[in-house]
């Protein structure tokens, strides 16, 4: 199937190569998927404009940030590579080579990355951070610590430079400098949860645990959706002997990923602690089911099963641990046990004396002594606080009965994460009203706590079953991968054909629509949603879509307006004389000739009179009031979304997006009481970033 899926990407690109490309059309598309996190699709749009014009370097510096995005960091470096050799002067393209060469551990091209394009462009805050933990990763901590000085010098109210060095001082050791940053850090940013997270790490190493517990509990309260400060307060409660508590964040952990590991196999011990054997074993066979080389788990739930009565099961998991490690002696006098309540003498009697026999082995120095000798999974008096846990990377069967921690590899990556890896491109977003919905087949994966959206309207369309496949209403869209993308440009083709032979069915006009939507072609979508409503004037959906769309293709086209890819428009949020910033796509106007102005104002009526007639056409269509209280407060027109959200909410009183987002506009307007009390309905419904803002506000 996959293959039939390129070669059908193939047959479209290659049809579309035949005739003459449009490659500033074609590059326009390709930047669109790539602004809106479609990366396998931009990266076939900037193919069709590199083969039609291959001297241009755009194409192959965008190629690379969509490939540093899918982490093929190879392929970044050298769509970098081809790009400055058509122009050296791209100091981006240096960013982003230097980037793909860090996330490859080939930190001294990095940093040779990094020098030339701050010659380009002095004092980015970005390279000089990439550069400073280049250096680290080098262990070249002089140069470190004077491009952190120079760092500091350019950014002295930026906590990251505090932060950078902090993580250095870890590294040589010096546990109290790094905590001097860390401090230093919070006193610049106390709303930034990864200040508090870090100093975490360094007091929980130093054995200060109830400091770490309390520098937890802020990051969490200032960031609820951080799975690893979860697991992390989970091992500082265990090491205060809150079992209780430990259980609680590693339920939560799970709650938002079920697929988390370390929670998993953590939980899972917790519980065989207390004797929650059943739900025990459910863990760690979702480990094992995860991770099938993981015989730490398999020997744990060999004890499982035998305290439970499944014999038959403990002596099949004790097969699996002791063909892997046939020198571990508890496996042996354990699976003797189990043998025997089978009624199996004869192999329970060999198990024993091959237990024995390596014993001796053991106490002769024949063989490495165990670090531990019996089948229990409790933690032993008298261990150090670090022989109580064990790296994730830690295969020693010895140690199946301590707590996994992040491997310290992985913290130093934590650490630098924020800068070296992720989208370059990304907006300095610090808040973010909740996004517009729209209609679709596709969406995210939800956390158990979030809400699925079910609309009348929407599954009256579907019964139809005019489209190919099922829409769905969502605000959480996802990038296709390839079978997807395949499908849609085919799915294109096949309306193509059906509209030669009937010009004048809607249907066919909308599903052509959508397919260009999720191909991110704006302006062919917009085409066909026109088409559908000169057909058909009451088709609802369409007058929905394509405000939508256009809504999608406004905010694309203002983020190329600005001469800094990073500046974005604000929206204070006040208490008395401070403000906490708000940042939404770019909007602002007062950068842009008038023309553009114009054009711009004319957008937006056009989206609002879109959503003007789907909520005359459906009174009860939630999701128009709320795009349009969006729109509403992207003109800074507060009193007018919050009159769109209380409509929303009217008809669905358990709307958590319109709260989080009337919640916002009543801030804005220093209406804090009930902005706050927004918020945490908000919370209380499942958006977690709720009180986040909170928080901030009321502190």
């Amino acid at each position: 199937m996959k293959i039939i899926s390129l070669l059908l990407i193939f047959q479209f690109f290659t049809l579309m190569s035949i005739a003459q490309v449009n490659t500033t059309r074609v590059m326009a598309i390709g930047r669109n998927a790539l602004y809106f996190e479609d990366y396998i699709l931009s990266i076939q749009y900037f193919n069709q404009v590199i083969r039609a014009k291959p001297w241009l370097a755009e194409p192959y510096f965008y190629r690379a940030i969509a490939k540093l995005s899918l982490e093929d960091y190879k392929g970044a470096e050298d769509d970098c590579t081809l790009c400055l050799e058509r122009n050296p002067f791209m100091w981006s393209a240096y960013y982003a080579r230097g980037i793909a060469r860090q996330s490859q551990e080939l930190y001294e091209a990095a940093i040779q990355d990094y020098k030339r394009g701050l010659e380009l462009q002095p004092n980015d805050r970005s390279m000089m951070s990439n550069q400073a933990i280049a250096f680290i990763q080098e262990k070249d901590y002089a140069q470190a610590g004077t491009a952190l000085e120079e760092l500091i010098k350019a950014y002295p109210k930026n906590s990251f430079g505090y932060l950078t060095r902090g993580a250095m001082y870890i590294e040589k050791g010096d546990t109290v400098q790094a905590l001097n940053d860390y401090d230093k850090a919070i006193e610049i940013d106390p709303y930034y949860a990864p200040c508090y997270g870090n100093r975490a790490i360094v007091l929980y190493q130093t054995g200060r645990f109830r400091e770490a517990l309390a520098d937890l509990n802020e990051a969490i309260y200032l960031n609820a959706r951080e799975s690893g400060y979860y697991i992390n307060r989970g091992l500082v409660r265990y090491q205060l002997n809150d079992l209780r508590g430990a259980m609680a964040d590693y339920d939560q952990v799970i709650e938002m990923d079920s697929r988390n590991l370390i929670a998993r196999f953590n939980r899972g011990l917790l519980r065989f602690q207390v004797g929650d054997n059943n739900r025990a074993i459910e863990d760690f066979d979702v480990v094992i089911e995860l991770e099938p080389d993981n015989y730490m788990a398999f020997y744990n739930r060999a004890l499982l099963r035998y305290e439970t009565g499944n014999f038959s099961g403990s002596v099949s998991d004790f097969d699996v641990v002791l063909n892997k490690y046939p020198n571990f002696m508890p496996g042996y006098f354990s699976r003797a046990e189990s043998k025997r309540k089978m009624n199996d003498i004869v192999g329970a009697d060999r198990d024993y004396w091959k237990g024995v026999e390596l014993d001796e082995q053991h106490r002769k120095g024949q063989i490495p002594s165990v670090a531990s000798s019996n089948g229990s999974n409790t933690t032993q008096d008298g261990q150090s606080e670090e022989d109580k846990t064990r790296e994730q990377s830690d295969k020693n069967i010895d140690k199946f009965n301590r707590l996994v921690v992040y491997d310290k590899e992985e913290e130093q990556r934590s650490r630098y994460q924020s800068e070296v890896r992720g989208r370059i491109q990304d907006k300095n977003v610090q808040i973010d009203i909740e996004p517009s919905f729209v209609l679709s087949y596709y969406e995210r994966e939800k956390p158990v706590n979030e809400a699925v959206y079910y609309n009348k309207t929407v599954e009256t369309f579907n019964s139809r079953m005019v489209l190919a496949w099922k829409m769905l209403i969502t605000n959480r869209e996802v990038a296709l991968n390839e079978e997807q993308i395949a499908a849609h440009f085919a799915s294109i083709n096949e309306y193509s054909s059906k509209i030669d032979e009937n010009p004048v069915n809607a249907d066919n006009y909308f599903g052509r629509a959508i397919d260009y939507m999720l191909v991110q072609d704006f302006s062919e979508a917009i085409a066909n949603f026109n088409r559908v409503i000169e057909l058909d004037p009451k088709y609802t959906l369409a007058y929905f879509n394509r405000a939508v769309v256009r809504e999608k293709q406004m905010e694309y086209n203002q983020s190329k307006t600005l001469s800094n890819p990073n500046e974005m428009n604000t929206m204070n949020l006040q208490i008395g004389g401070n403000s906490l910033i708000q940042t939404f796509p770019s909007m602002s106007i007062d950068a842009v000739n008038l023309e553009t102005r114009d054009n711009r104002q004319i957008e937006y009526e056009l989206i609002l009179h879109d959503y003007d007639v789907v909520i005359q056409q459906n009174p009860d269509f939630i999701y128009a009031y709320f795009n349009r209280g969006n729109m509403l407060c992207y003109q800074r027109d507060y009193r007018a979304a919050i009159n769109d959200y209380n409509d929303a909410i009217m008809r669905d009183p358990d709307f958590a997006e319109a709260y989080f987002n009337r919640g916002l506009s009543r801030l804005s307007l220093g209406d804090v009481e009930r902005g706050i009390a927004d918020l945490s309905k908000a919370g209380e419904l499942g958006i977690l970033n709720a009180y986040n803002i909170i928080k901030r506000m009321t502190n």
